[in-house]
């Protein structure tokens, strides 16, 4: 009673392990970033061994920061680009994960024009 005398509110432990119905991360919403940043940054770009690196490390950091400004509580983000020239080849990238169905997730997006070819991959992992 004395705190609530004081306007102090009393909140009890939850003790929640799973995120709620509204904070779940949606594959669709990764999906949406992963395009959205791949083709902003390489749609009129040709490839250059100069500034493959930069782009990599460019839009790696941009599809983590636009997730963690998502605001979804205790989600880690993993993201994994591969960038490469277009010179008749073929490519097959994949990736293992032991996770959590229920709370964990990914998305990918792949990208190419007539110089390169963009692979991004997005991982989402709660974390309890």
């Amino acid at each position: 009673m004395a705190y609530e005398d004081e306007g102090i509110k009393q909140i009890q432990p939850t003790y929640r392990i799973d995120p709620t119905p509204d904070q779940h991360f949606r594959k669709s919403v990764g999906d949406a970033i992963c395009k959205q940043i791949v083709d902003e940054t390489l749609t009129d770009k040709e490839w250059n061994n100069e500034d493959e690196t930069r782009w990599t490390v460019e839009i790696t950091e941009r599809i983590k920061q636009a997730c963690k400004d998502l605001g979804l509580k205790r989600y880690k983000y993993v993201v994994q680009v591969t960038l490469g020239e277009v010179k008749k080849q073929g490519v097959r990238i994949a990736s293992r994960c032991l996770w959590d169905t229920n709370n964990d997730n990914h998305s990918s997006y792949s990208f190419k024009n007539e110089s390169l070819w963009c692979s991004a991959m997005l991982f989402a992992c709660y974390t309890e």
